[in-house]
């Protein structure tokens, strides 16, 4: 990975927020092609990639603070991977994890009811957490946000300068 030990701060950053956005415009395409209903985890994983993207973008603009912006962003794209991976779980088990509709609403069930009143064609939450309407190469949307958060949090280390025995990049 020796493309990784050029790449600086500002350029990691930009393709942090810019790839963050992206997933977010081809979620939004895919579901409205393929009419899609999303669920709260789906949701929520969109408003983490759009917190993410901003906090990145943000960071390359103002990159004297990249170590603090990364480790912000790594903070959301765990979040966001912990997120994916019970959905993952609940697609996987639907007899053993509840599914996220049929319980009382938690925190991030509201949350995301009200921003889908704030603004419905980005947050409107319509589908159930354990369907999987849409899948590519085998694996479901939560399967792919799983893995494009891990990169996204690995990413996000390496340039904080955590990961400096992986990718062999000395820490500024």
């Amino acid at each position: 990975m020796q493309w990784l030990d050029r790449l600086g701060p500002r350029p990691g950053l930009l393709i942090l927020g810019v790839g963050a956005w992206g997933l977010v415009g081809a979620g939004l395409v895919i579901q409205e092609i393929d009419r899609l209903n999303p669920c709260s985890l789906c949701i929520f994983q969109r408003l983490l990639y759009l917190l993410l993207g901003g906090l990145a973008l943000l960071g390359a603009a103002l990159p004297r603070g990249h170590k603090a912006w990364s480790l912000g962003i790594a903070g959301i794209a765990l979040a966001g991977f912990l997120t994916a991976l019970y959905q993952t779980l609940m697609q996987a088990f639907p007899s053993i994890i509840d599914e996220c509709s049929y319980t009382d609403p938690g925190p991030i069930e509201r949350l995301v009811d009200w921003l889908g009143m704030q603004y419905p064609p980005l947050f409107m939450a319509t589908g159930f957490c354990g369907s999987k309407e849409w899948e590519f190469l085998g694996l479901s949307m939560a399967n792919w946000s799983l893995a494009c958060f891990a990169a996204f949090g690995v990413l996000a280390l390496w340039l904080a300068g955590g990961l400096t025995g992986v990718g062999g990049r000395k820490s500024a």
